[in-house]
């Protein structure tokens, strides 16, 4: 495809995902960021951050104080920078990762890489968790940039940056701990204690500096679910909002359970046998997965952990001998899965309450991260070991130069 085109076709996506967004997506005001940047201006002006609560709302901070002390800089930002900032860091973060993740099937499939980049950006601003993100003022993007950051490039042998990500990520926001069990059943003992110590180090570091507010979190706001929300509420896309929403009594916690062991059972076999096969990106998808499945309270715009399972079912599907089933179906499963995650198709059903309908179409994003779980294909190669001599590797991509990278290799650290 000649220069020209591939220009033409960038322009026209683009053209289209901004008069999409402009039209369907819903208007937050930054509201989430407006949380954090009124939280901290209320904190560093004398009061306790968890007494905050946003005008108008019953919404107040719900992280712990490390990320209270990574978020001070706001406290000296104008609103208008403020959001300059947290949009300038999303796409950022965002257009990194895609480059990281895309690097495999960009090089198996001779693609241009910037067109490649193109036009994955221009799809990835019309998801709707993507563009809740963005427009919530979101911090999901940054917290699985660093996680990515660690399994793809930091985890690899001898190296002391591996788990550092993951630590950060859990320090700030504690549903990235998944990952470090994720380590653990995968026997990366080294790293596990690294993102262990990690985020024990900077939840220690916040304590000394902000002895109240951590007393409080660790106490008191932790517990306290009222500030995150109804469990039945449409955008909680958890197995927890599931069975909140069979009924209009108190959700079971016995059925709640046993489908959190399940999963957990398919995410363990699966991630070890990922990692067996040096296929890191599949645990790194596998795990984002089963984090906003357990998770009590999985909005929306956190569902933007299911973009890696969403690239590596392309990829895969893209490499699959020609005429095969899986050429066809996987490509499939991608389109189905992206236009359902992009439709908004679940507020059909905002505030009902069982039926078998509501069952379906309420928890339409459950059932694709179900899906995704469980039928993500596996590297074909076998146990992890050292690329051969010549072979792409994360972190060579140059796109600049048409370069690409390889697929991630597990290591045992």
């Amino acid at each position: 495809m000649s220069r020209g085109r591939q220009i033409a076709i960038t322009a026209a996506l683009a053209v289209g995902s901004l008069v999409f967004v402009a039209l369907f997506a819903q208007r937050h005001g930054f509201f989430d960021l407006n949380v954090y940047y009124g939280a901290v201006h209320y904190w560093t002006s004398g009061g306790e951050i968890y007494d905050f609560v946003r005008p108008n709302s019953t919404y107040g901070f719900t992280y712990p104080p490390f990320a209270a002390l990574a978020m001070l800089p706001m406290a000296i930002m104008s609103w208008p920078v403020a959001i300059v900032v947290s949009a300038t860091a999303t796409v950022l973060v965002t257009w990194w990762l895609l480059r990281l993740l895309l690097g495999p099937v960009i090089a198996q499939q001779r693609w241009t890489p910037w067109f490649a980049l193109a036009v994955a950006l221009c799809l990835v601003a019309v998801y709707e968790p993507m563009r809740e993100t963005f427009l919530f003022g979101q911090v999901n993007m940054l917290l699985l940039g660093l996680v990515a950051a660690d399994l793809l490039l930091f985890t690899r042998p001898g190296s002391r940056w591996a788990g550092v990500g993951i630590g950060l990520a859990t320090a700030v926001k504690l549903t990235p701990g998944i990952f470090i069990v994720y380590l653990l059943i995968t026997k990366r003992w080294r790293a596990a204690i690294t993102a262990s110590g990690t985020a024990a180090a900077a939840t220690l570091v916040a304590a000394a500096i902000a002895p109240d507010a951590s007393r409080e979190f660790w106490t008191s706001a932790l517990w306290d679910t009222d500030r995150v929300g109804v469990l039945s509420f449409i955008s909680n896309q958890s197995l927890q909002g599931v069975v909140a929403r069979l009924t209009t009594g108190h959700p079971s916690k016995a059925l709640w359970a046993v489908l959190v062991l399940a999963v957990l059972a398919v995410w363990f076999v699966r991630s070890r046998a990922a990692v067996a096969r040096g296929d890191e990106v599949a645990g790194l998808a596998f795990t984002g997965i089963v984090g906003v499945l357990v998770s009590p309270v999985t909005w929306v715009h956190h569902l933007v952990w299911l973009i890696p399972a969403l690239v590596l079912v392309v990829e895969r599907g893209l490499a699959a001998p020609a005429g095969s089933g899986r050429r066809r179906w996987l490509p499939a499963l991608a389109v189905v899965s992206y236009a359902v995650l992009s439709s908004r198709l679940v507020w059909l059903w905002e505030g009902d309450v069982g039926g078998w309908d509501v069952f379906l179409g309420a928890n339409a994003y459950v059932w694709i991260s179900l899906a995704l779980l469980c039928v993500t294909p596996l590297a074909g190669a076998g146990p992890a070991s050292a690329p051969a001599e010549g072979e792409p590797k994360l972190g060579d991509v140059d796109v600049a130069a048409g370069g690409a990278v390889g697929r991630p290799r597990a290591v045992r650290v």
